[in-house]
């Protein structure tokens, strides 16, 4: 198949027939499959975070443990939206394709629990998830749920409920390694499917960006649905350069109903 970059007719049937075909479809969701619930992005010239801030100020290990303020104060308006957003069409037909069956495994970068609200099952969270608190002294985790309002309401700075520590969301910082048990089953997943579906991500962050290439290389096919290209859209068997938020649904829907 030729690689599309519009969403022409004949690429979301050329990708739909991918998804009717695949027995083991692993799709890896990025940024991009958030941004229309409000939530914004990281990288995008202008409007991404970084584009405002210093990560390794605000967004750091380093940071959270000299200056857990500084930390706090940047990231009290994304955990309001991150807590406040819904999940899209895209999150939902995620969803319904895994309820079907065609979805194996999604593997997100993405820290905002929106593929869960959805109602998707089976989610490897490389980066981390905001739904718990770990503190930093004794480290006995606490759901966010308990603390998230008043730290948006009034700036209080989440302590341990035990021994009065601060309280770090369980999310990957600058300076920290992935969760090892998460970065061991997306590679497997990655390395087994026979679909690998990117969606809304640039592909640019290590080690995730390389798992589609790890599944290209083991034989799998390849959809790319992204706003911008990606190094792999030249192995990829369908390229669409579009909104994922729109696309997805479209191909599910072409997928499992004709």
């Amino acid at each position: 198949m030729n690689p599309s970059p519009r969403a022409t007719g004949t690429a979301l049937e050329d990708a739909a027939e991918l998804f009717r075909r695949a027995k083991r479809m692993v799709v890896l969701t990025g940024a991009g499959i958030s941004t229309p619930s409000g939530i914004p992005d990281f990288r995008s010239e202008g409007t991404g975070l970084w584009s405002r801030d210093e990560p390794m100020e605000v967004a750091s290990l380093s940071t959270f443990r000299t200056h857990p303020e500084r930390f706090f104060k940047w990231f009290r308006p994304l955990a309001g939206q991150i807590f406040n957003a819904q999940p899209n069409a895209a999150h939902r037909a995620l969803a319904e394709l895994e309820q079907t069956g065609s979805v194996q495994t999604i593997i997100t970068q993405n820290i905002d629990m929106l593929h869960q609200k959805a109602g998707s099952k089976h989610v490897i969270e490389m980066h981390g998830t905001l739904q718990t608190l770990s503190c930093t002294r004794c480290y006995k985790k606490f759901d966010s749920a308990d603390f998230v309002k008043k730290f948006i309401d009034d700036e209080t700075v989440p302590l341990c409920l035990s021994c009065s520590g601060i309280l770090k969301p369980d999310v990957i910082l600058f300076g920290e390694q992935l969760p090892q048990a998460a970065w061991f089953e997306a590679q497997s997943a990655a390395r087994g499917c026979d679909l690998m579906v990117v969606a809304g991500s640039s592909l640019e962050v290590l080690p995730v960006a390389g798992l589609p290439m790890q599944a290209v290389d083991r034989g799998a096919h390849l959809i790319v649905i992204n706003n911008s290209p990606t190094y792999i859209n030249v192995r990829a068997d369908v390229v669409i350069m579009d909104d994922v938020a729109t696309i997805l649904p479209d191909i599910a829907k072409r997928a499992l109903y004709g």
